[in-house]
């Protein structure tokens, strides 16, 4: 067996152990981009080098594979690597770049909790292993301005999505002269440049709106708790605006041309997560999409080979 066939067994080993359900052949060929019959060789595998491994079938036969996760020196054995101490340092990072200081201070606790469960002599080696992955890999703020964070804000906001409780937001809109009471029902936080609460009125047409974080004046957990829309989809609601800014009235579909010349690198880009892309027989190159935001279009900054026509 090669040495990348073991640290694959290895990390199917990871994802036996950490899913309560165990891990299917489906999953596999997600996690290591293989066909099926690849995934039921890791399988066969995976069983002869763990015996004590538990396989059981669910309700629509799908095979699923096992590990006691009763063991903690499964952990110690394996230790902490540095790229993954270092992926978690950079995910604190960003978490507290886009205005999420909470995540990022749990993203803290479970580094000190994984580094504090290997031996001394290994958790000190990875940290210096990771400093300088970090360093060598780089890590920078996206520069210009952005509004900073009310972090005593994002914890009300945070504990409300938790449970869930309806909020009572003091809200100045951008034609508002003084500052509007609203109790709202909050079903998710969007964050980047702008940063906005996802919330319908706890009263009126149910529709979802977004109040940008740096409006709310005040907010205050009521004690009344409501039922979630469980219909609601934040990644497909985010989508609809190509960046911050969100309108009905310029919400539909979009469509742009990439000349010949500038294809090859117009495919690199992924513009909007529901895009579709089409060649055309002189080789230029059509995306569409349904979004709104024209004037961040219009910003949105693109390699200078690339022509576009909306």
């Amino acid at each position: 067996m090669s040495y990348t066939k073991a640290t694959d067994l290895l990390r199917l080993a990871d994802m036996a152990t950490a899913r309560f359900d165990g891990v299917s052949l489906q999953e596999i060929t997600e996690e290591f981009g293989c066909d099926h019959r690849t995934a039921q060789r890791m399988a066969r595998a995976f069983e002869a080098a763990f015996p004590h491994a538990e396989v059981k079938d669910d309700e629509d036969r799908r095979r699923h594979l096992r590990l006691p996760r009763s063991d903690p020196r499964w952990l110690q054995a394996q230790g902490l690597r540095d790229s993954e101490l270092a992926a978690l340092d950079m995910a604190a990072q960003r978490a507290e770049r886009d205005g999420a200081p909470d995540d990022a201070k749990r993203l803290c606790a479970l580094r000190d909790r994984l580094l504090a469960a290997m031996p001394s002599s290994l958790a000190r080696r990875t940290e210096a292993d990771a400093e300088a992955l970090l360093e060598a890999q780089g890590f920078a703020s996206r520069p210009g301005p952005r509004v900073a964070t009310d972090t005593h804000l994002l914890g009300v906001l945070t504990e409300a999505l938790r449970a869930p409780w309806r909020l009572r937001v003091s809200y100045r809109g951008a034609r508002d002269d003084w500052p509007r009471e609203r109790l709202v029902e909050p079903h998710g936080l969007l964050l980047g440049t702008r940063r906005y609460l996802v919330a319908r009125p706890a009263v009126g047409d149910g529709i979802m709106r977004r109040f940008r974080l740096d409006r709310i004046e005040t907010a205050e957990i009521t004690a009344e708790s409501f039922r979630r829309d469980l219909d609601f989809d934040l990644a497909a609601y985010a989508s609809r605006a190509f960046g911050s800014y969100y309108g009905d009235d310029e919400y539909g579909p979009v469509t742009w041309r990439f000349s010949p010349e500038a294809t090859a690198t117009a495919r690199q880009f992924v513009f909007h997560p529901d895009q579709s892309m089409t060649e055309e027989p002189d080789g230029s190159l059509i995306v569409r999409f349904e979004a709104s935001g024209h004037l961040e279009m219009a910003w949105h900054k693109l390699p200078p080979e690339i022509r576009t026509l909306t």
